[in-house]
C-alpha cells in the first residue's frame, strides 16, 4: 500500500487502485492551509489517519510514516473527485498570499543586518576622511596618539586642542592653526554625527551576535558571528549555504578572483572570505590552501547541522579544526621549492 498525497485529498493506492480516501474540503483558503503546512515539512492529520503499517509513501516528507518510493500518481485525476481547475487556481493564489503573510525568515534579517553594517561602515569611512582633513587644520598631531572612534570621541567632547591635549596627557606644541569657536563647533557636529554611526555599528553587531546564536550555534561557534553572517549573505541563505559543496564555500566572496583567473589565466584563489577566520589569516601562505579547504569542509557540516536543527558540535568542529591545523603545520614546515621552467 502506498501513501499518496495531492493538492485536493490524501489516498491509499494499491499500486493504480484507490482503496481510501480523505477530500479536503472544497474551501480555497483550506486547501491553502493544507498545502502550506506540506511546504512546511509536516504531516497532515489526513495522512496520519490513512496511515498502515509497511505503508509505503510517495513523498520524502512522509519518511515517518513509511518508505519512501517513486510512484506515477497521474492516475489520481482531481476531476474524478468534482475538484475544478478554477478551484485550485483560487488555492493558489491563497497558498501565495498566506505564505508572503508568513514571519520572515530569521537568515534574511541576518543579511539585511550585514549589509547595513557595511553600509554604516562605508558612511564611517567617508565622513572620517572628511573629518581628518577638516580637524587637521587645526590639530594635525591627533592622528598620531588616537584612532578610530577614539579620535572622533574626542573632538566631539573637547573640540579646541588645548582640551585634547589635556586629556590624553601630551606635551606638544602644534603646527595647526587658530580656529574660531563657531569653525570648532561645526566640526564637533560632524564628529558627533560620526559617533552615532559607530553606535549603531555596534547595536547591529549585537543583533547580529544574539540572532547567530538562535538561528546558527555551530557555525557561529566555529567562524564567530560576524563571519557567518558574512558567509549567510554570501550565500544567500541558510538554506543555500548548507547545500553548497565545501569546495564552493571555500571561494565565497573570491568571486572578482576567480573571474580574473577564468578570464585572463591568473592564478587562481585559495579562499574567499574565509581568509579573515584566525587560523588561515595567521598560517604561512603554503599552509592557507589547505586549512582553508579544512575550515571549509567543517563550515558545510556545521550549516547543514543548523540549518535542519541538529545538535550542537560547535565545539566538536573547532577541536577537529585545530587538529587539522596542527597536522598542517607539522608536514608542511617550510615554504615550497620554486621550480623553474627550462628555456
Amino acid at each position: 500500500m502506498i501513501l499518496v498525497t495531492k493538492w485536493f485529498g490524501v489516498f491509499l493506492c494499491d499500486g493504480q487502485k484507490i482503496k481510501k480516501y480523505i477530500l479536503f474540503e472544497k474551501n480555497p483558503k483550506i486547501i491553502a492551509q493544507k498545502l502550506a503546512s506540506i511546504q512546511k515539512g509536516e504531516i497532515l492529520p489526513e495522512e496520519r489517519e490513512l496511515a498502515q503499517k509497511r505503508v509505503q509513501v510517495a513523498d520524502i516528507r512522509l519518511a515517518e510514516l513509511g518508505r519512501p518510493v517513486y510512484v506515477d500518481t497521474s492516475f489520481i485525476r482531481p476531476e474524478d473527485f468534482s475538484f475544478s481547475e478554477s478551484l485550485m487556481h483560487e488555492a493558489m493564489v491563497e497558498l501565495g498570499k498566506l505564505r508572503t503573510r508568513e514571519s520572515v525568515q530569521p537568515d534574511r534579517l541576518i543579511i539585511q543586518a550585514i549589509r547595513a553594517i557595511d553600509d554604516i561602515n562605508e558612511s564611517i569611512n567617508v565622513m572620517s576622511e572628511r573629518l581628518h582633513e577638516w580637524y587637521g587644520l587645526h590639530f594635525p598631531e591627533l592622528n598620531d596618539y588616537a584612532r578610530e572612534k577614539k579620535y572622533v570621541d574626542l573632538i566631539a567632547r573637547h573640540g579646541r586642542r588645548e582640551n585634547i591635549i589635556d586629556e590624553i596627557g601630551i606635551e606638544i606644541e602644534s603646527i595647526g592653526g587658530e580656529m574660531l569657536d563657531e569653525d570648532l563647533d561645526a566640526i564637533r557636529m560632524l564628529a558627533t554625527s560620526i559617533l552615532k554611526s559607530y553606535d549603531a555599528k555596534e547595536h547591529f553587531e549585537n543583533y547580529i551576535s544574539r540572532k547567530m546564536e538562535e538561528i546558527a550555534p555551530n557555525l557561529t561557534t566555529l567562524l564567530s558571528a560576524n563571519l557567518a553572517a558574512r558567509l549567510i549573505s554570501l550565500a544567500g541563505s541558510l538554506e543555500r549555504l548548507s547545500k553548497l559543496p565545501s569546495s564552493t564555500v571555500q571561494l565565497l566572496g573570491a568571486e572578482k578572483a576567480m573571474f580574473l583567473h577564468l578570464k585572463n589565466h591568473k592564478k587562481p584563489p585559495k579562499h574567499g572570505i574565509i581568509y579573515q577566520h584566525p587560523a588561515v589569516h595567521r598560517a604561512p601562505y603554503w599552509q592557507r590552501g589547505k586549512i582553508a579547504r579544512s575550515l571549509a569542509s567543517k563550515i558545510t557540516i556545521a550549516a547543514r547541522v543548523d540549518y535542519w536543527r541538529g545538535e550542537f558540535i560547535g565545539d566538536r568542529l573547532v577541536e577537529e579544526l585545530d587538529r587539522r591545523r596542527k597536522e598542517i603545520e607539522k608536514k608542511y614546515p617550510t615554504p615550497p621549492k620554486k621550480t623553474h621552467g627550462k628555456r
